[in-house]
């Protein structure tokens, strides 16, 4: 399965609106883009936000959130999310809401 089409909707209904929002396929699953840059996606059936470094540093202290490493290598600043994370909306909201805060940071491409 590349990306869970049911958790992919929630996505869509749960990331906040954003002029620079652009939907792309990324890591063979399914995200958003923000001025050009990676934000959120689903990869398999699971959330992977780019959160900055100090961000992902706090999340992966929580449960059902771990390094992002989808290729044996940990990509600095994402976080992936496990799907017991994701039943409560307020959290899959807040996660998305962190990446899209952190993301606009970032200088459009």
């Amino acid at each position: 399965m590349p990306y869970d089409p049911g958790l992919a909707e929630r996505l869509v209904e749960l990331m906040p609106e954003h002029p620079g929002r652009e939907e792309t396929r990324m890591f063979g699953g399914f995200g958003y883009l923000l001025n050009g840059n990676m934000c959120v996606g689903i990869h398999k059936s699971e959330l992977i936000v780019r959160v900055g470094l100090e961000a992902s540093e706090a999340l992966i202290r929580e449960p059902n959130v771990r390094p992002m490493d989808l290729t044996g290598k940990v990509m600095k600043g994402w976080a992936t999310i496990e799907p017991g994370g994701l039943d409560d909306d307020d959290d899959f909201r807040r996660y998305c809401r962190l990446a899209v805060d952190f993301v606009e940071t970032l200088p459009p491409k």
